[in-house]
């Protein structure tokens, strides 16, 4: 049985059940590529700092990196990162966690995306 819609906004209430299907952890890399980093202009995936996806009972479990430690836009970056896996249906709850092994160096450019760039 589904829950009832609000009536005001036609959503289902918070924190009821979704009826969508839990996405997989290549539809999770689809969404982060939405999520720039804002000095660089490119997205997460192809500079590589998204070390791992998981999706398990509608928790999405991201291990990622920065380009440093000490990097200016790393607590904007995770936060786009958690709200556009979040915004995704079927995704009840979404874990960042942010490693620093193996460290980001600009290796882990996509091919492409470093050739484009020169490096």
């Amino acid at each position: 049985m589904t829950e009832p819609l609000d009536p005001a906004s036609g959503a289902a209430p918070e924190g009821a059940p979704s009826d969508a299907a839990t996405p997989t952890a290549e539809q999770v890399k689809l969404a982060l590529r939405k999520v720039k980093d804002p000095e660089l202009n490119l997205n997460i995936i192809d500079l590589g700092l998204v070390y791992d996806v998981m999706v398990e009972d509608r928790t999405a479990v991201i291990a990622m990196t920065l380009t440093s430690p000490g990097c200016p836009a790393g607590p904007q970056i995770m936060a786009d990162a958690e709200r556009a896996v979040r915004n995704m249906p079927g995704v009840d709850d979404v874990v960042v966690n942010l490693v620093w092994e193996p460290y980001w160096t600009p290796e882990r450019i996509e091919p492409r995306v470093r050739a484009y760039m020169g490096l």
